[in-house]
């Protein structure tokens, strides 16, 4: 049996999903030690904000259909969590963080937890977030949201001041409380907290995941995904959850894809943005690591471009958009009045409850009113700031770099090129790759054009191969 525990706990979903379909153990057993770990060692983390009452009947489901001959995939009977924007009907609550929603049950459930439910996977519950996907205050640090207090890190470090919204869905797979979790991103939202959590992650490109059931931030540039041990565990969680939604339009785009399967190391062409991207968040032993990474990745067989600079790195670093105050303002807008979550009707009424409740907002909320005082999405200002980050981010960005460098993808130290790959809705990959001088989780992004899933995942997953490594937290339990 510690065998078994040692997989629920640091073991990839394909594995865990393997040794349920060979009888190792039930689906009722894996979802009953997740409960139990839980409970045993949230109360030091504080992930998951709510467990969910039929968790256990799900997983009895899952049992029985797999007895009668019908097996869902290889997700089959697997646990896992969501993050507190995401909707379910399953009693559990959806606050976005925030506590004047605290007490909001949805009267709807999300396209992709429904998708999940048919690829056989057994919800246990909701993770905390940074309190509307980190649009509250410009000084709030990523642990924290009004609804849910601090989520601590389990490798013993804080979720600090921009590390991304998805902190509980990343704590919670790094820490053993599911076998995988989903977040969204917006901006950096998956992959900083993978990265800060040394685990991995995927934000797919906007539209190939249905954001139906989901409290937005930017819808332009929303986009949910899994957060996971390993990246073919990313690869498998986005089959599951990808496709075509009537309920959310931009999942309706013909996507042209590149060719995605069977990539190896071996004559993968992969550029190093350098200037405003990885020059600006490098120190010295950072920088040592990092070219350390690229050198083993050279011996594997890939061709490094290095440097591939974006055409627009520049201008990009240094744009001023009014895209995310804008549209925040307009879907939560709209969200408020369809839904009136616990009475909240409209963003001026959200931020009146907040001011009668500063209690709830310890480090103000700047950016709501930011929000409501923002551009209409019809103006011209905020037609024009988003051409801008088109071009800037996507055409003289993305798609220019890799066509001048000639690569297949681009890489990137951390979260580095969090900024443009929001903008451009490039798909982007997080892989944990130890850590560095000072013994902080240490990983890298790989990304390409919009539309490059699966390329992305399968590059990904050959050079997880070749340099991932997991700090994997010392927690107890059992």
């Amino acid at each position: 049996m510690t065998d078994l525990f040692s997989l629920l706990a640091t073991g990839s979903a394909r594995a865990i999903g393997a040794a349920i379909a060979a009888g190792d153990i039930t689906s009722l057993d894996a979802t009953e030690w997740y409960l139990n770990r839980i409970e045993q060692l949230d109360g030091d983390i504080n992930c998951v904000r709510s467990l969910s009452p039929l968790a256990r009947e799900e997983a009895r489901r899952a049992d029985a259909e797999r007895a009668a001959g019908r097996v869902r995939g290889p997700l089959h009977g697997v646990p896992y969590l969501v993050k507190d924007n995401i909707f379910t009907l399953d009693g559990c609550f959806a606050s976005a963080g925030a506590r004047a929603l605290a007490t909001f049950r949805p009267p709807f459930e999300a396209s992709l937890v429904a998708r999940l439910r048919e690829a056989g996977a057994v919800l246990l519950g909701k993770t905390n977030l940074t309190e509307f996907a980190d649009f509250v205050s410009e000084i709030m640090p990523a642990e924290f949201s009004g609804a849910g207090g601090v989520v601590r890190n389990p490798l013993g470090l804080q979720y600090g001041r921009g590390q991304g919204s998805s902190v509980g869905s990343a704590a919670a797979v790094a820490a053993g409380f599911c076998a995988f979790a989903i977040g969204s991103e917006t901006q950096n939202s998956l992959q900083a907290p993978a990265i800060h959590s040394s685990i991995a992650s995927f934000k797919p490109t906007p539209g190939r995941v249905s954001r139906y059931g989901l409290i937005p931030l930017v819808p332009s540039q929303d986009s949910p995904g899994p957060l996971t041990r390993t990246l073919e565990d990313a690869l498998v969680v986005y089959q599951a959850i990808a496709g075509a939604d009537m309920q959310d339009t931009a999942t309706l785009a013909d996507f042209t894809e590149a060719a995605g399967d069977g990539v190896s190391l071996q004559g993968l062409r992969i550029g190093v943005p350098r200037r405003f991207i990885a020059d600006s968040v490098m120190s010295e032993s950072r920088s040592v690591v990092f070219d350390h990474l690229l050198e083993k990745l050279a011996q594997a067989g890939a061709a490094i471009v290095d440097p591939c600079d974006l055409p627009a790195a520049q201008p990009l670093h240094e744009v001023r958009s009014c895209v995310f105050r804008s549209e925040f303002g307009a879907s939560l807008n709209a969200l408020l009045e369809r839904l009136a979550p616990c009475g909240i009707t409209s963003l001026h009424h959200l931020i009146a409850w907040n001011r009668a409740h500063p209690e709830a907002i310890p480090y103000g909320q700047s950016l709501l009113e930011a929000a409501e005082a923002a551009p209409d999405i019809r103006s011209e200002q905020y037609r024009r700031d988003r051409r801008t980050d088109i071009a800037l981010s996507r055409d003289a960005g993305i798609v220019a770099a890799l066509r001048a460098g000639g690569v297949d993808v681009l890489l990137s130290p951390g979260a580095a090129a969090a900024k443009c790959t929001g903008k451009a809705g490039a798909p982007v990959a997080a892989i944990p790759a130890g850590q560095d001088a000072e013994g902080l989780p240490f990983g890298v992004t790989l990304y390409s054009a919009p539309g490059h899933d699966r390329l992305v995942l399968q590059a990904a997953a050959a050079v997880e191969r070749a340099i991932g490594k997991r700090l994997v937290p010392r927690l107890g339990g059992r």
